[in-house]
């Protein structure tokens, strides 16, 4: 075998290469699998400084960004209607508009069981006060048929509104 490997050097190289193992791609199945047990520790990694950082929230988080979040959204549907004007008006803008408010609401009472006993009495009694005075704007407006008289309304109801939040909801801290 020694004087056929002599005679034929690229045999001599290839058996020295499988003698190695790198015939087999051994090699690369070991390259491969330090790539993935890399990648798994780097995710471990990842997972475990998430843990550590506090990705994982409390319900009592949870329902403060929940109370947050609608507080905002009543906030933009404001201004939202302060915005509007006599030609910019639309039933179903305002509608809607009303609508969102109206979910926002249900969102903040649906949230306040899994808040602290402090916050959660601050926001029912902000969300009380609030909804009954959306539902006092509410039921008074599009009562006027004349068009003037609906647009003076509904300014006056959007600042009864506007009022109402800033002594409701204005006062809860999301900052």
């Amino acid at each position: 075998m020694i004087s056929r490997n002599l005679e034929n050097p690229t045999r001599a190289y290839e058996a020295r290469r499988y003698e190695c193992g790198a015939a087999t791609g051994s090699s690369q199945r070991h390259r491969r699998r330090g790539t993935a047990t890399f990648v798994l520790t780097l995710l471990w990694i990842v997972f475990s400084a998430c843990v550590m950082a506090g990705c994982g929230q409390s319900a009592a988080d949870k329902a403060n960004n929940q109370v947050c979040s609608a507080r905002a959204d009543i906030d933009k549907q404001l201004h939202y209607l302060q915005g509007l004007t006599l030609t910019t008006a639309t039933a179903t803008g305002v509608q809607n508009s009303l609508k969102a408010i109206s979910s926002d609401l249900s969102k903040i009472k649906d949230a306040q069981p899994q808040l602290n006993a402090q916050r959660k009495q601050q926001v029912q009694a902000a969300n009380q006060a609030f909804t009954a005075q959306l539902q006092s704007v509410a039921s008074s407006v599009g009562q006027n048929l004349s068009l003037s008289g609906a647009g003076t309304q509904l300014k006056a109801a959007v600042t009864q509104l506007v009022q109402s939040y800033q002594h409701t909801f204005a006062a809860i801290n999301c900052g």
